[in-house]
Formats: C-alpha cells, sequence, structure tokens
C-alpha cells in the first residue's frame, strides 16, 4: 500500500474521536446509534482496527458529515460548490447546509415588496435572520420592523410572523431555521 494511504487511513481514528467527542458522545451511546460494538468503535478511534465502507457509512450519518471528511479525502476537481437555487413563494432560497434535519442555513432574495400585504404565518421552529443587503421588514406578532444591512433578529415561529422587503428594492438575507426549536447560539469575546 502506498504511503499517502496509509497517511489517510491513519488519520481517520482521530477524525472519528474528535467527531463523537465534539458531539460530547460515550463509545456506548454512538454504538446505540450505529449499531457497531463499542470495542470496534474504539478500535477504529485508536488505529487498531482498519477502517472500511461498513463502519465509516452508520458513522458518517450518525455525526451528520460526507463520507469524505471522515476519511481527510484530499480534494479534487473543482473546488467550487455548485449551490442550487430554489424558488418558492416568489423568493428565491439557497440553501447552504446539505444535512437532512436540524438546523438548516439559507441564503434568500426576495423581491421587491410592491405593495405586498403580509400574511402572517406560524409553524414549528425557531429563525434567526440576517440582513446582508438591502432592507427587510420583519412583521412579528403585533410589532412591524425595518432591519438594515448588519442587523439580525431572531423569534419563535410560533408567533405569528411574515418578513419580505421593505421598499421597492430587493433584500438579500441569511437565515438559520430549526425546526424542532434549535436556536442560534451567538458566542463573542469581551473586548480587550
Amino acid at each position: 500500500m502506498d504511503d499517502e494511504l496509509e497517511a489517510v487511513l491513519a488519520g481517520v481514528g482521530p477524525r472519528l474521536r474528535a467527531l463523537r467527542t465534539h458531539r460530547q458522545l460515550t463509545l456506548a451511546e454512538l454504538s446505540e446509534e450505529t449499531g457497531i460494538s463499542e470495542s470496534t468503535l474504539s478500535r477504529l478511534e485508536s488505529g487498531g482496527r482498519r477502517p472500511n465502507l461498513e463502519l465509516l457509512l452508520p458513522l458518517a450519518r450518525a455525526h451528520g458529515v460526507p463520507l469524505d471528511e471522515l476519511v481527510g479525502a484530499p480534494q479534487t476537481g473543482d473546488p467550487r460548490v455548485h449551490l442550487k437555487p430554489v424558488h418558492r413563494f416568489g423568493r428565491t432560497f439557497v440553501p447552504l447546509t446539505r444535512r437532512a434535519g436540524g438546523l438548516q442555513a439559507f441564503k434568500m432574495v426576495c423581491p421587491p415588496s410592491r405593495d405586498e400585504q403580509p400574511d402572517l404565518r406560524t409553524h414549528e421552529g425557531y429563525e434567526w435572520l440576517y440582513v446582508l443587503e438591502g432592507r427587510l421588514r420583519l412583521v412579528l406578532g403585533d410589532r412591524d420592523l425595518v432591519l438594515k444591512p448588519g442587523e439580525a433578529a431572531e423569534f419563535d415561529t410560533h408567533v405569528p410572523h411574515w418578513f419580505g422587503s421593505a421598499d421597492e428594492r430587493p433584500v438579500e438575507l441569511l437565515s438559520l431555521f430549526g425546526t424542532q426549536g434549535e436556536r442560534a447560539h451567538v458566542r463573542a469575546r469581551a473586548g480587550r
């Protein structure tokens, strides 16, 4: 076996351990989630067991990462990410996450308002919005707000809400949305 392949395989164990500890899972919990025995998981993490697809696929699913992230595969070909915009409700959504479930990230473009009347909706989840360009009108319950570039808002989507362009220009924003009420946690360091 060539040295490059050996080095790639040797890096799998530490990556698996780092993912598990980052998720604060024990070997027993990961074993229950994947159906892989604790001893096999331990040997994979320590380098005592050679990784194979039969073991790596359930681990990639459990950790919610692509398989190539587990093996540290070298980049090949075009490094650009080709995002596929989706058009719904007259808006453009560009999904920035590929993981099903959990927190989802989108770039959104809302067209000019053209005197659009807010149609307040409610649903499961929690949403965080950050305005990139333009002005965003956010109607949240009985509040009617306008956010400018660099401003953010977060809210429980059980509260009746609507958002769109605040004027005759489109608005671009980032949206983090969690269907189960996951919240975005922004941590900042204190100034020095």
